[in-house]
């Protein structure tokens, strides 16, 4: 009687973790990632670099179908910006960059895998860090609007867990930071680059 009860017992949670597995519609991650972008040539701007660093990414996600999803992101990471200006060489700035945006998302399901790709739009707040790696007091922030793209895979670890590697693309103009004196101007646009790896919870 008692092996009975004892397998009743673990046929029930199975079948708990199977169904908390099959209504989980949402997910949330946090994310490490790291920060890239090319040098940018533009106007009497030559050129404008941006440091490399690392940050942090919150998303969340809910699954409108088995293969379609929305995500809602938020980003923070800091850097340098340093724009050779021939008016003035060495302008600078330290900055705080904050990300909001959000994407659909295409994803599949093999066994343990799920490869996922995804598209949308955002907008990047370039806030200057007034310090002694700043340049000119005048820089002010700049708000810059975007395409982001990218894809990755999650693992699956348990029905409530995945193990999330993604690499992630914002395309942008290049940050101006009010462009006091004609100092920070390139026209151009450049893709940050954010490659990610984090985990998920799905409830």
């Amino acid at each position: 009687m008692k092996k009975m009860m004892l397998l009743g017992a673990l046929v029930g949670l199975c079948t708990a973790a199977v169904g908390h597995a099959q209504e989980s519609r949402q997910d949330a991650s946090i994310s490490l990632f790291g920060v890239y972008a090319p040098a940018v040539y533009g106007l009497d701007i030559h050129p404008m670099t941006t440091t490399s660093t690392g940050g942090i990414l919150a998303s969340y996600r809910y699954m409108m179908t088995p293969r379609s999803e929305v995500e809602l992101n938020y980003s923070y990471f800091q850097n340098s910006l340093k724009y050779f200006a021939i008016a003035e060489p060495n302008t600078r700035s330290q900055v705080r960059a904050e990300e909001a945006s959000a994407a659909y998302v295409y994803t599949r399901s093999y066994k343990r895998y799920n490869p996922f790709i995804d598209a949308g739009i955002g907008v990047e707040f370039y806030i200057p860090i007034l310090n002694y790696e700043t340049t000119n007091l005048d820089f002010k922030m700049s708000v810059q609007p975007g395409f982001i793209f990218g894809g990755g895979l999650a693992y699956e670890l348990s029905p409530s867990w995945d193990l999330r590697v993604e690499y992630r693309a914002f395309a942008q103009r290049t940050p101006t930071l009010g462009n006091p004196f004609g100092l920070t101007q390139t026209n151009r646009y450049y893709v940050l680059m954010t490659p990610a790896l984090g985990v998920a919870y799905h409830f």
